[in-house]
């Protein structure tokens, strides 16, 4: 009801003005020639000004008729309940907030209409940040600057990645490889990190075999290679086949078993073996048939994650327990200490080493002979001397003695003697501390006096 007031007062006013004015500059002739016709004369200049005069008493009945139906249309607004047109024009022009809240103003108080700021106050004067400015300039943006080294050649860069792929192989910490790679120039010649890291495990033991396809394996999780660079560093490594043959003569077998062992880690595509299909190079080619034989077998990715064999820690502790006490058979009828050595070296335990010392000694308790003696001493002293034993992991095979000898002195009434001239031995020749020899158990004595006896002293004879 509000919005039909509103319409009627203002726009009806408006019509009736432009309906006056459209009808005197359009038909003046019209009201000439009734004005002539009713006093019978012609029309003449006065006459055309009073026809004007005429016109402006219609515009002012015209005003006087809006001002009539401006209170009438008021009256009713009034009658209806409506908000007075004062009211609303107050309502309009007010500038208080709506929410009760009271904001800040623009520009610090220097805003308003026409208005820049404040005086001496400049915008942008750092330049556009919005690229899709057509003021931007990309002069304008920050830059970071860092220092970055040359990229190396590849001869430099095997020269640098065989002391870091030797180092892994003793500690085995791929994440210290990354952060050794990282340091490296190397963005166009990644493909070389594959071959000298296959290059080294070719002429390497099977379980550093297994840590360069681990390597290859979390190198190409962690995006450092992609799939382009393995394929490439095989590439090489085929070209190579020839002279790898002299030093691995079977270098086909290992290429293959490391082909396939890719493949099951997604490193490369299985595509990868059957696009060499047609080539006629003999090696290469049973290289590829052999992967394809471990890809295709009954189980076969699930069979690869062991293509290399089971490590040291992961065989089970009665395996290595048997391996050990073969090893002290052998050496006792050899005396060849050099191969002891080595066959406690390749079984990759170095963590179970105590396990040595703890059998060499109870095999020195059962045996009880001095030749048994002095043979485990100087194999022992020779194990230390090369550092294939630590002194850690022989007083802890020590230890584990000290803890069973209630056990062994059953089986071996003398085992108490023959220990404490070991111990005397091995600290003799500096192999054992004397804070453990001290700790060294000893025998009870047997009693000569009963407590159903009266505190009666018995003869050794009773």
């Amino acid at each position: 009801m509000l919005f039909v007031t509103l319409f009627s007062r203002r726009h009806l006013v408006v019509i009736l003005r432009l309906f006056s004015i459209f009808f005197f500059f359009f038909f003046p002739s019209a009201m000439e020639v009734d004005v002539a016709a009713e006093n019978g004369m012609a029309r003449t200049p006065t006459q055309k000004q009073v026809t004007f005069n005429d016109t402006l008493e219609i515009a002012e009945l015209n005003i006087d008729l809006r001002t009539q139906l401006g209170d009438t249309t008021s009256e009713l607004s009034l009658g209806l309940g409506a908000t007075s047109p004062s009211k609303l024009k107050a309502a309009e022009k007010d500038r208080h907030s709506k929410t009760g809240r009271r904001g800040l103003p623009k520009k610090g108080g220097a805003g308003g209409k026409g208005t820049w700021g404040k005086l001496t106050e400049v915008y942008n004067e750092d330049g556009v940040r919005d690229n899709k400015d057509p003021n931007y300039s990309s002069e304008d943006d920050d830059y970071i600057i860092s220092p970055s080294s040359p990229e190396i050649t590849p001869e430099q860069f095997r020269k640098e990645a065989e002391v870091i792929f030797k180092e892994y192989f003793d500690h085995g910490d791929t994440d210290e490889v990354k952060r050794s790679l990282s340091d490296l120039n190397i963005r166009n010649i990644k493909s070389e990190i594959v071959h000298v890291l296959l290059d080294l495990a070719m002429e390497a033991r099977p379980p550093h075999r297994e840590l360069a396809s681990v390597l290859l394996s979390d190198l190409a999780c962690a995006h450092v290679i992609n799939t382009r660079d393995i394929s490439d560093g095989f590439e090489a490594i085929f070209d190579q086949m020839t002279e790898l043959s002299l030093d691995t003569p079977d270098v086909s077998e290992v290429i293959g078993n490391f082909i396939a062992r890719c493949i099951a880690d997604d490193c490369l595509p299985p595509c990868f073996v059957k696009n060499h299909i047609n080539i006629t190079d003999r090696q290469r080619l049973d290289a590829l048939k052999r992967a394809s034989l471990l890809l295709n077998m009954k189980h076969g990715l699930a069979r690869l994650d062991t293509i290399w064999g089971m490590g040291g820690g992961q065989r089970p502790v009665v395996f290595l327990v048997k391996q050990i006490i073969l090893l002290l058979k052998e050496y006792i009828s050899s005396g060849d200490q050099t191969e002891a050595a080595r066959c406690l070296v390749e079984l990759e335990v170095p963590h179970f080493h105590h396990e040595l010392v703890y059998q060499a000694v109870v095999l020195v308790l059962e045996n009880g002979t001095e030749s048994c003696m002095k043979m485990v001493m100087d194999l022992l002293l020779h194990m230390a001397n090369i550092t294939v034993l630590t002194q850690d992991q022989i007083d802890r095979g020590i230890m584990r003695v000290y803890g069973d000898m209630t056990e062994i002195v059953l089986d071996n009434p003398h085992a108490y003697v023959t220990l404490t001239k070991l111990v005397e031995s091995c600290v003799t020749a500096g192999m054992l501390s004397q804070h453990l020899a001290t700790q060294m158990p000893q025998r009870g004595r047997k009693r000569f006096v009963s407590e159903g006896d009266g505190g009666a002293i018995k003869s050794p004879e009773d």
